[in-house]
């Protein structure tokens, strides 16, 4: 999975939907992502304004109300859903940073946006992502980690990440 560092550059809510916040995210790329997310009722707008998020990239492009999305911002999640965090990176983590797991920072490249949809990964990956007792997020124990350090969630334990 391509997992990187982002920052949001410029965040409104969704023309079409009360519940959806479109954002333009700086990933490392030449220009920013639009990603659209399902925040507003857990983030206010203010506090999304600028903060560094973790970006999912390599979904396909996703129609969300009229809106094309090219991401997906990670988020921890109480089991009832009605408590939602974006992931936090460490202070010091640069914007367009590939997270990695566990000890190993060597990666193979990340799988094309199609490869991911017909192969199914992310389903495959997403029910083995975590936050542990201390808030560090995690892919089957191994701490999802940037040069700056482990990325966490600010207050949701044991919590899913998607």
């Amino acid at each position: 999975m391509d997992i990187r560092i982002g920052q949001i550059m410029s965040i409104e809510k969704h023309p079409d939907a009360d519940s959806l916040y479109v954002e333009q995210v700086d990933v490392g790329e030449p220009s920013p992502r639009t990603i659209v997310s399902g925040l507003v009722q857990f983030v206010p707008l203010d506090q999304m304004q600028a903060r560094k998020v973790v970006v999912l990239c390599n979904l396909k492009p996703r129609n969300m109300r009229g809106v094309k999305s090219h991401g997906m911002l990670l988020c921890a999640s109480n089991d009832a859903h009605d408590a939602v965090e974006p992931l936090a990176p460490p202070e010091g983590a640069a914007v367009g940073e590939r997270v990695w797991f566990g000890d190993e920072r060597l990666q193979s490249a990340p799988a094309e946006a199609n490869r991911v949809q017909k192969k199914k990964l992310w389903e495959a990956v997403q029910p083995h992502l975590k936050t542990g007792e201390d808030c560090v997020a995690a892919y089957k124990g191994a701490v999802m980690t940037t040069s700056a350090g482990p990325v966490t969630a600010k207050t949701l334990a044991k919590a899913n990440i998607a």
